[in-house]
C-alpha cells in the first residue's frame, strides 16, 4: 500500500517523491515493505488531549504554478466540489486555502465549493446532479454506490486515513457502562455511525435506526454534538477530529475507542475520507477530474513539507466556515491522529460494507466497480511510481 503521510503510528517510514511538471513541487508517498530517499516523518501516537510533538523534515518546498500544466490545451468547464468542515478533510481545505486545485485546472475553469456536515447530505447533493466531485467517507460513498445499483459515484482517490473516536464522559471506563447512555454521531448511516453501531454490537449492546436499544445514538451535526456533551445531554460521541479532541479538552472526555485498534489487518490504517465522482461525469470530462487529483495530490504534498502552513490553513478555513476558530493546538493534535494519503484503503472499505449490512443499515452490496483509479494510477505512472488498488 501506497500513501501520502503527515504522522505515523510509533515507528518511522522513508517516503519518495514525485517531481516534474505535473505537480507544483513534490507527491510524496511512503511504499510498505520498501524504502527510499527523501524527507522523513515521524511522530509519537497520542490520543485526542493529548501533546503531539511530530517532526518533519521534508528534503524540498513546493512552488506554487507548476501544477497548470496537466494538460497540453487550456481546459474549460465547471467543477463542483464538495468536502466538510473537519480536519479529516485537510487535504480539501488546504487545496482551496492554497489554490492548489484552480492551479491544476487553469484559469479557464470555475471552481466552486459546498461544505456539508455529514457524507449523508454530500450523497444527496451528488445524486441530485447539484456536486461533481466530493470528499466523503466511506460509508455515504457505499451507500450512493448501493442506491444507484453501482452507476452514479466511483471512487477515485483516497484522502485520509484515521482520526475516529468514542469520547465519553470521564466515569465511563469500559462498555458495559454504556447500556442505557445516549452517544452522538455526526449523522444516521455515516461512517462514524456505522462504525460506532458496529462496535457496540460486537460487545453485545443493541441499536436501532430511531434511537432504541441499549444505547440511544443520537445522529446530530458535530458542533452540537460538543455543546450537548458540554451541557451535560448526551455521554459521549464517537466522531471525527477536530471534534474528538475538542470534546476531550474543552469538554473533560476520556477516549473510551481509538478506532485505530479496531483495524489489526490493515495495521491501524482504515479510510476516513475518500474522493469521489459522479460517473458521468467522469465519463464527460475526465481532464478535468485528473486535473482536480493533480490538486489534490499538490495539497498533499504542501502539507508533508509545511504542516505548519497548513494547519494555520486549516483553522482559517474552519472558521471561515463555521465562524469559530479551532485553537491551534488541538489543530495540531488532530493532524498527529491522521494520515493522509492518495491510497483509498479498499481493503477497509470492504469491512466497512460488512458493519453497515450487520447493523441493519444497508442492504448486501457487491462493490465491484465502485473505484475507478485510473486516472490516479496515470499520474503515478508518469512518475515511474507504484500504482494503487482499489478491490
Amino acid at each position: 500500500m501506497s500513501t501520502i503521510v503527515l504522522s505515523l503510528r510509533p515507528g518511522t517510514r522513508r517516503s519518495f517523491r514525485l517531481a516534474g511538471l505535473l505537480l507544483a513541487g513534490s507527491l510524496v508517498m511512503t511504499a510498505c515493505g520498501s524504502g527510499g530517499g527523501g524527507g522523513s516523518t515521524t511522530s509519537q501516537r497520542t490520543l485526542p488531549g493529548e501533546a503531539a510533538t511530530p517532526t518533519t523534515t521534508p528534503t524540498t518546498t513546493p512552488t506554487t504554478g507548476a501544477a497548470a500544466a496537466v494538460a497540453a490545451v487550456p481546459l474549460s468547464g465547471t467543477v463542483r466540489l464538495g468536502y466538510f468542515p473537519n480536519v479529516t478533510h485537510a487535504p480539501a481545505l488546504v487545496g482551496i486555502a492554497e489554490g492548489t486545485f484552480t492551479a491544476a485546472l487553469g484559469d479557464g475553469v470555475d471552481l466552486q465549493t459546498s461544505t456539508f456536515n455529514a457524507g449523508t447530505e454530500a450523497v444527496e447533493a451528488l445524486l441530485a446532479e447539484s456536486l461533481d466531485i466530493t470528499f466523503i467517507g466511506p460509508n455515504p460513498a457505499i451507500n450512493a454506490f448501493a442506491r444507484s445499483n453501482g452507476s452514479a459515484i466511483r471512487i477515485i482517490a483516497g484522502s485520509t486515513s484515521g482520526g475516529a473516536y468514542l469520547v465519553v464522559k470521564p466515569e465511563i471506563t469500559s462498555v458495559e457502562q454504556l447500556s442505557g447512555t445516549t452517544l452522538a454521531t455526526p449523522s444516521l448511516g455515516n461512517t462514524q455511525d456505522v462504525a460506532l453501531r458496529a462496535w457496540l454490537a460486537s460487545n453485545g449492546l443493541e441499536t436501532t435506526p430511531d434511537g432504541g436499544g441499549d444505547v440511544s445514538i443520537l445522529p446530530q451535526s458535530n458542533s452540537t454534538t460538543l455543546e450537548s456533551f458540554l451541557n451535560g445531554d448526551i455521554d459521549g460521541a464517537w466522531v471525527p477530529e477536530p471534534w474528538a479532541t475538542r470534546l476531550v479538552r474543552e469538554g473533560g472526555g476520556v477516549v473510551l475507542v481509538d478506532e485505530r485498534d479496531l483495524w489489526p489487518d490493515t495495521n491501524g490504517e482504515y479510510v476516513t475520507t475518500n474522493v469521489i465522482v459522479r460517473t458521468d461525469f467522469l465519463n464527460a470530462h475526465p481532464d478535468l477530474v485528473k486535473a482536480m487529483l493533480v490538486g489534490l495530490a499538490e495539497a498533499l504534498a504542501l502539507i508533508e513539507a509545511d504542516p505548519a502552513k497548513a494547519q494555520a490553513d486549516v483553522i482559517a478555513q474552519l472558521s471561515e466556515i463555521t465562524g469559530s476558530a479551532p485553537s491551534a493546538d488541538v489543530i495540531a493534535a488532530s493532524f498527529d491522529h491522521l494520515t493522509f494519503t492518495l491510497d483509498p484503503i479498499a481493503a477497509s472499505l470492504q469491512k466497512s460494507v460488512e458493519n453497515a449490512v450487520a447493523v441493519g443499515l444497508l442492504d448486501p452490496v457487491d462493490l465491484n466497480g465502485i473505484y475507478d483509479l485510473t486516472l490516479l494510477n496515470e499520474i503515478l505512472a508518469e512518475h515511474d511510481k507504484p500504482e494503487v488498488q482499489g478491490l
